[in-house]
């Protein structure tokens, strides 16, 4: 739990768990999360026990790259709400579930919590100690991630709308270019 938890640290996880949360409402934010990386987590043990090595991730994070520039110019494209539809978008949590689901499995899909998964699967074998494996995994990364909505939260909070779209929108097309160069590197 304590490694995965440093390696989140300033990863783009957490900063997007941080531009979640100025645009939805903290509880979804943190359900989505910890559901795609409980997913993740899981398939890394599978693949650290099974192989014990990395998947290839250069297309992936491609795809990711490709994905979070989606998210950037939908975010910028936007949608003029009413009081009432303004009103319904916060306690919606379905959709915002979904959302932030989706975006944190592209992402976290050759990410270096779930290599490290991975690893920490691979070097140690049973089915207790790699259950423990994927549970502190998750925990470690949700614990971060938590924090990073926190933060998230309060500058949703203080900051314009505009503002919070422009800054989202930078943040997932800088989320979006770093994956692709990830992906062309790897």
């Amino acid at each position: 739990m304590a490694v995965i938890f440093v390696a989140e640290l300033g990863d783009k996880s957490q900063l997007m768990a941080m531009t979640f949360a100025t645009r939805f409402r903290a509880l979804p934010v943190l359900i989505g999360i910890t559901a795609a990386t409980a997913i993740v987590h899981l398939a890394s043990v599978a693949v650290g026990a099974a192989l014990g090595a990395a998947l290839p991730t250069g297309p992936i994070s491609i795809l990711a790259g490709l994905a979070f520039l989606g998210f950037a110019l939908w975010t910028l494209r936007g949608d003029e709400l009413d009081d009432t539809e303004r009103d319904k978008a916060r306690h919606a949590t379905g959709s915002a579930i979904l959302a932030v689901g989706a975006a944190f499995f592209l992402a976290e899909l050759g990410d270096k919590t779930m290599l490290a998964t991975v690893t920490l699967a691979a070097d140690n074998g049973g089915l207790l100690a790699l259950t423990g494996v994927w549970a502190g995994s998750t925990i470690g990364m949700v614990a971060a991630d938590a924090l990073a909505i926190v933060i998230g939260q309060i500058l949703g909070r203080k900051l314009p709308e505009r503002v919070i779209k422009y800054g989202a929108a930078a943040g997932f097309a800088i989320f979006g270019v770093l994956l692709l160069v990830e992906g062309a590197t790897a």
